[in-house]
């Protein structure tokens, strides 16, 4: 496989908030990434950074091997499409989809036109009057008809509806198989794209906590579920992601695969194994992360306090 992006070190800083913390990762071509994690853990600015609409404090970031910023080469290869896109105030969705014709030497016009049609939106109306869902409509387009080698989706399609987005996860699929190219999706909605993605990068507070092959990850973990004292005797010495009780009954979720063996252990011991989906596992990564910090700098923050 080609690496189309590298990022090395990267690290952004917005006065005292520290956005990115020597975040390094790569990209390769022809691949469908999800770009995973919370509101304000670093997406946007990973993104941002990528597509040269912002600069890093530190670190390098290459971009089909340059840097992207003030490179007109590169940035006509990458399409960046996200849900607060501006418009100018009299341009009609007809004008966004001639101005990214014009700019990405990719475009398709006949799949832009049936995309139209699928999403049934208004080419003459002006942006500004379009509903939040058509708005969205008019970003999915440009970033499924540009065709670009690089396309970030940085949640564009929050605002259609649930029958849209089906159609707009339908069509990017079936585009993808024909035209393959490097694809990164941001999303809350994990667990409907997660049929999509073939790899997932998650970021908490500004560091990668996972950057993995998604079918590798969804055999990551297993919830077992059961008697307390039968589930916690099983779980000894393993990595625990998150526990909860209920009277006698525990749920505690593991890191690790289950063996043939483990298996055999849990039904002679009467207890269950609940699957883990890829949303349940990076919610419990990040939380679990973030304990893991607390509880470091606890220590720290107690020492500082009595000095």
């Amino acid at each position: 496989m080609t690496t189309v992006i590298e990022v090395t070190d990267l690290t952004k800083r917005y006065r005292d908030t520290l956005a990115l913390d020597e975040v390094s990762f790569a990209i390769e071509e022809n691949t469908i990434y999800g770009l995973l994690g919370r509101n304000g853990a670093g997406k946007t600015s990973v993104m941002s950074i990528l597509t040269a609409q912002n600069s890093p404090t530190s670190g390098t970031v290459r971009v089909f091997g340059e840097n992207p910023y003030e490179n007109a080469k590169v940035l006509r290869r990458v399409c960046f499409v996200r849900e607060s896109q501006k418009y100018p105030d009299d341009a009609t969705a007809r004008h966004a989809f001639r101005m990214a014709s014009l700019f990405f030497p990719r475009w398709d016009q006949a799949l832009a036109d049936q995309l139209v049609d699928d999403f049934q939106l208004p080419l003459k109306k002006a942006i500004k009057k379009l509903s939040r869902g058509q708005l969205s409509a008019v970003g999915v387009i440009i970033g499924l008809a540009s065709r670009a080698e690089i396309t970030f989706f940085d949640e564009p399609y929050l605002g259609l509806d649930a029958v849209a987005r089906q159609l707009f996860y339908d069509r990017l699929l079936a585009d993808y198989a024909q035209h393959p190219r490097t694809i990164i999706l941001s999303s809350h909605l994990i667990d409907e794209v997660a049929n999509l993605l073939e790899r997932v990068i998650v970021i908490d507070q500004g560091r990668i906590v996972m950057d993995e092959e998604t079918d590798a990850v969804r055999h990551r973990a297993a919830t077992i579920v059961g008697d307390s004292a039968a589930v916690e005797a099983f779980v000894a010495g393993r990595e625990v992601l998150h526990r909860e009780s209920l009277g006698r009954v525990s749920s505690v979720t593991v890191i690790g695969e289950l063996t043939a063996d483990d298996r055999s252990r849990l039904a002679e011991a009467g207890l269950d194994v609940a699957p883990v989906s890829l949303q349940q596992l990076i919610v419990r990564t990040t939380q679990h992360h973030a304990e893991a910090r607390s509880s470091a700098a606890g220590p720290a923050l107690s020492e500082g306090a009595r000095s």
